[in-house]
């Protein structure tokens, strides 16, 4: 029983420093934490809302959170000049203003932007061509009849890519559209006519949105068409107009308006000088509009040439809609909080149809900015 006793007697003092080494305070307990290495990993893999949410974990996962913290980047908005060369581009994010000297778009007008390339077209002389105006590329298409007023054009991707396709829609009359495609290789344009069932006026349709590998093209009258380049098809498509915001008119729909494609899907702005805009998806099965509330942290660099959609942008710049505008000296986009129904500055209602769409635009950044702020102005 002594043995026994005394047996007892030498444990007691391991389950004591046990005990003890528990109580110890966590910086001491350095074998406990995970490798910086291996924390980075895991946090890399999160989302850019719960990469936030890690970095208030402490101060270890902060530093590791804002190591592998990626943030996309907004667009710029690219503002023409009414006179003179001289090109402003606006980066709404650092709140900074940039100028580039670009003679080569004297006399040019912009028919749309889309992964940094301008698509621009010189009417009086036939001429249509890509540009970026980063590095002064040109990309030249072949000659086509071009009325600026009464074409919509755009294109699905970079001109650079064997994949891209140009596609125009030109109102020939009441109820019959021509239209015209492009591809990387061809020496001229495809073009055909075809007879909508129902009629439509250019001042009341839309811009044309790539979304899906289709071309969409709405007119407030009540269609869609719908231009598949895969198959070479126009398809015309019946659909219930969406409720405008305060007064509406034939003349002004088209400039109160912007249409924008994210992931696959299609959203539509409508704004008024009355009331504050509102925002619509299309259910692209049932051919039908839906309000949307929220935007689901998603971001929207609306314009009437080109349009954006951003995610894991950081700060308040989520769950928005930037419209072309600067205010403040050019220190401050204008926007709109969908979540929050309000336009900042706040107490204010822009009447966007009284702004010329045609003198700004929003285009992607440039992948590398050394070049581009050797030739900037401050």
């Amino acid at each position: 029983m002594a043995g026994e006793g005394s047996k007892k007697i030498r444990l007691l003092p391991e389950r004591s420093n046990v005990r003890d080494s528990r109580t110890q305070p966590l910086q001491q307990q350095t074998e406990f934490e995970l490798p910086l290495e291996i924390l980075e990993d895991i946090i890399s893999r999160l989302e850019l809302a719960d990469n936030i949410r890690a970095s208030a974990v402490c101060k270890s996962w902060l530093a590791a959170a804002i190591s592998v913290r990626v943030s996309n980047k907004p667009p710029w908005l690219m503002v023409f000049p009414r006179s003179g060369k001289l090109y402003k581009f606006y980066d709404p994010s650092q709140r900074k203003t940039y100028w580039l000297e670009l003679p080569e778009l004297d006399e040019a007008k912009v028919c749309h932007a889309k992964d940094g390339w301008l698509l621009l077209s010189k009417p009086r002389l036939r001429k249509m061509f890509f540009f970026c105006p980063y590095t002064q590329e040109i990309i030249k298409l072949p000659d086509i009849e071009f009325s600026y007023e009464r074409v919509k054009t755009a294109f699905s991707t970079s001109p650079k890519s064997t994949s891209c396709v140009v596609f125009s829609v030109r109102l020939v009359s009441h109820n019959m559209v021509s239209l015209s495609n492009w591809r990387p290789g061809a020496t001229e344009w495809s073009t055909a006519f075809y007879t909508n069932p129902v009629g439509c006026h250019k001042s009341i349709c839309s811009n044309l949105v790539f979304c899906n590998g289709r071309f969409y093209y709405f007119c407030i009258t009540g269609w869609v068409g719908v231009y598949r380049p895969d198959f070479n098809t126009w398809t015309v498509y019946v659909i219930h107009r969406p409720n405008c915001p305060g007064a509406f008119s034939d003349r002004n729909w088209c400039t109160k308006k912007f249409m924008v494609e994210h992931d696959g899907e299609i959203f539509l702005i409508l704004t008024s000088s009355v009331q504050n805009p509102v925002v619509y998806q299309l259910n692209q099965v049932s051919l039908a509009w839906m309000e949307r509330k929220s935007l689901g942290g998603v971001s929207l660099f609306a314009s009437l040439l080109s349009s954006h959609a951003r995610v894991d942008l950081l700060g308040k710049m989520r769950d928005s809609v930037y419209f072309p505008k600067v205010r403040f000296h050019g220190k401050r986009c204008v926007s709109y909080s969908v979540a929050e129904g309000r336009y900042c500055p706040r107490n204010q209602i822009y009447d966007w149809g009284e702004i010329d769409h045609l003198e700004s635009l929003w285009i992607d950044q440039p992948e590398d900015l050394s070049a581009f702020l050797q030739k900037s102005r401050t």
